[in-house]
């Protein structure tokens, strides 16, 4: 598909901005989706919210799993307060409900994800997929740079926090 494009360029921009350090001599790669994301620098909000919300072992387990990761300025994005407010533990659920909308089960690379209009995530909720002027869109969330190999799934790189329905 013609809009494949830009976005699997994207994808290889990103991936040599994440090194080939996650990769072994046969391109396969050796680090889980935690300490890829950590590794490039750009989602430390996102492994603190891991973290408090106790998705950590989750997501360093077998998969595999597809994650949209927010970068920290798609944190930033959010209302002021947002972020320290879901990291209160009295608002673990709420947190625990955002992080599991941003991860879809299985291996949904860049090829499949334009194929589609929408993904179940881990949270139960649907997300709408679309693809609008070249860029690939998961609900209003523009996908930056796509199939980011992990060990065990791949992480593509969103501008936006996602809400799961009702949030």
């Amino acid at each position: 598909m013609t809009f494949a494009k830009p976005l699997i360029a994207a994808a290889a921009a990103l991936a040599a901005g994440f090194g080939a350090a996650n990769a072994d001599h046969h391109g396969k790669a050796k680090k889980d989706i935690v300490d890829t994301a950590v590794e490039a620098g750009q989602f430390t909000t996102l492994a603190t919210a891991l973290t408090e919300a106790g998705l950590v072992q989750t997501l360093k387990g077998e998969g595999p799993f597809t994650v949209f990761a927010p970068t920290d300025a798609a944190f930033e994005k959010l209302p002021e307060g947002t972020v320290e407010s879901l990291l209160k533990p009295e608002n673990k659920d709420q947190l625990t409900a955002i992080l599991t909308y941003h991860v879809v089960p299985g291996k949904v690379k860049a090829a499949d994800v334009v194929k589609l209009d929408s993904a179940d995530t881990v949270n139960g909720a649907s997300l709408s997929i679309a693809v609008k002027d070249g860029a690939v869109m998961i609900n209003d969330a523009t996908v930056t740079a796509a199939d980011v190999k992990a060990s065990n799934g791949v992480i593509h790189v969103i501008d936006s926090v996602l809400l799961p329905p009702g949030d």
